[in-house]
């Protein structure tokens, strides 16, 4: 019983988090939410390390199929969005209407960041659990993307 409460209430969020438009949310609204994302993860630590910020830029580019300068324009607005933000929630809720995939994909970059500048910090994991979660990644999908970025950083 518990589970099927679990199932109804997952449901009732994610009907009631858009906006009134059928699910469809802009795109730019789910493009900044995902490069706060990233921010949020590089911030976690309390540095700003040139690997992350770079790493930042690239990902967005691959991820959103912008280029480099749209995705720069993008960070610096989402970089503020993230200093301003109480939570990842704001974030997140936006995030759910993603397929598995592209959720998969947000998460698999969350942690190429995390591993950019050579060490994981255990708040970097933290937000990046936290954003698992809020988005419906279950657990093997969250490790198998740490795993993916974990291998991709020592090459």
């Amino acid at each position: 019983m518990f589970q099927q409460l679990r199932v109804l209430f997952r449901q009732v969020m994610n009907e009631g988090s858009d906006s009134g438009d059928n699910g469809a949310l802009d795109t730019p609204s789910l493009h900044l939410a995902m490069a706060s994302l990233l921010c949020e993860v590089a911030d976690a630590d309390h540095s700003r390390d040139p690997s992350e910020e770079n790493a930042k830029v690239h990902l967005l580019v691959k991820l959103l199929e912008v280029d480099d300068a749209q995705a720069r324009a993008l960070l610096h607005e989402a970089q503020t969005r993230s200093e301003q933000s109480v939570s990842v929630f704001e974030f997140t809720n936006k995030l759910r209407s993603l397929s598995a995939d592209e959720r998969y994909r947000l998460i698999e970059a969350m942690w190429q960041v995390a591993f950019a500048d050579g060490i994981l910090d255990p708040v970097e994991e933290a937000v990046i659990r936290q954003v698992a979660e809020l988005i419906y990644v279950d657990h093997a999908t969250f490790i198998k993307a740490k795993l993916s970025a974990q291998a991709g950083a020592s090459e």
